[in-house]
C-alpha cells in the first residue's frame, strides 16, 4: 500500500512541476508604456509589468517580463 501511494505522490510532483514550468509563454511585445507592456502571446494579448521595446521576444512569468533565452547552436563536424 505505501509503495502505491509513494508512486502516486511522485507522480503528482511530476505533473505539477512541468505545469508550472508551461505558465512561461514565448510572447511579442506589442506596445510600451512606461513600465506597462502589452504582449501577445499566440493570441491572447494581456499587460504585464517590465522594461522592453516594441517587437522585442519575452518571456511571461509570473505577469512580469523577461529577455527571451537565446538557443545555444549546435556545432557539427
Amino acid at each position: 500500500m505505501s509503495k502505491k501511494m509513494i508512486s502516486l505522490a511522485m507522480a503528482l510532483a511530476f505533473v505539477v512541476s512541468t505545469a508550472a514550468v508551461s505558465f512561461a509563454a514565448d510572447c511579442k511585445v506589442t506596445a510600451v508604456d512606461g513600465t506597462k507592456v502589452t504582449v501577445d502571446c499566440g493570441g491572447a494579448v494581456s499587460t504585464v509589468e517590465g522594461t522592453a521595446k516594441v517587437g522585442d521576444k519575452v518571456t511571461v512569468k509570473d505577469g512580469k517580463i523577461q529577455a527571451a533565452k537565446k538557443k545555444k547552436a549546435i556545432e557539427g563536424c
